[in-house]
């Protein structure tokens, strides 16, 4: 249940279309409902504003199809994010009101449009050091995306061809907040956070040889970045990214 939903509901009751007693059933479940496998959070709309997303790694089929059918029943919309096109297939014969996005490896069920939340000159910039760093890259884009954002994209920039970014400076400028995807090195974040006066969210990928370590290297020349306004996620954490851009893009 989020906001909107709960203010529906008291409306309701005040005006004699609803009685009290079917409004307490309707709130029994909060704030979590316990399936013994998985105790799902359905009061978290109303504490940060966009309901629990699922992580769809390490969970059985069952397991993703019985949590989104008890969360799509109480909210508009929502994410399940790192989905298989095998899992994504069952998810969409179960429920045909789902979207995929193959590429950010995101299901979206319920609304098929996001609901803008913010200026449309305001938007978040999703920049990808190289074509391979494409996945985490779209994980973020699809999220800030679905959460009501507008979302620019700007790949394959990275650092062994500087020119190919600054000749997208125009779009740099302009964007309320960037979110930074980059494998190997690591550096794009830190160039980035050097030429834009709007806060950077680096993202390290797990792309890269040997002693890249899986996103290690990457994610500590992040960190030990030198430029000003520059935050780290986790390793290939393109969700978390993309949900802190929105946030600072529609505060």
């Amino acid at each position: 249940m989020d906001v909107k939903a709960l203010e529906q509901l008291l409306q309701a009751v005040r005006e004699g279309n609803l009685s009290v007693e079917e409004a307490l059933q309707r709130l029994r479940a909060l704030p979590y409902e316990n399936l013994e496998f998985a105790r799902i959070d359905t009061h978290r709309a109303l504490r940060v504003g966009f309901p629990e997303v699922v992580f769809c790694q390490g969970k059985t089929p069952e397991q993703v199809l019985a949590i989104l059918g008890r969360l799509g029943n109480r909210h508009r919309k929502v994410l399940a994010t790192r989905a298989s096109p095998e899992l994504a297939s069952m998810v969409m014969e179960r429920f045909p009101r789902t979207r995929y996005h193959e590429a950010a490896r995101i299901l979206v069920l319920g609304e098929s449009e996001p609901e803008s939340e913010t200026p449309q000159d305001r938007y978040v910039l999703v920049v990808a050091a190289g074509t391979s760093d494409l996945p985490v890259a779209e994980e973020a884009a699809v999220t800030a995306s679905e959460m009501g954002s507008r979302v620019e994209r700007l790949y394959d920039v990275g650092v062994a061809g500087l020119h190919r970014l600054l000749s997208q400076s125009e779009k740099l400028f302009a964007a309320h907040v960037l979110v930074v995807a980059a494998g190997m090195e690591g550096a794009l974040p830190s160039v980035v956070g050097g030429l834009v006066s709007r806060p950077v969210i680096a993202v390290p990928t797990s792309v890269g040889y040997g002693a890249h370590f899986g996103g290690l290297a990457p994610l500590l020349t992040m960190l030990n970045s030198c430029a000003p306004g520059v935050a780290v996620v986790n390793i290939d954490n393109g969700f978390g990214a993309g949900y802190l851009a929105h946030l600072i893009n529609c505060g």
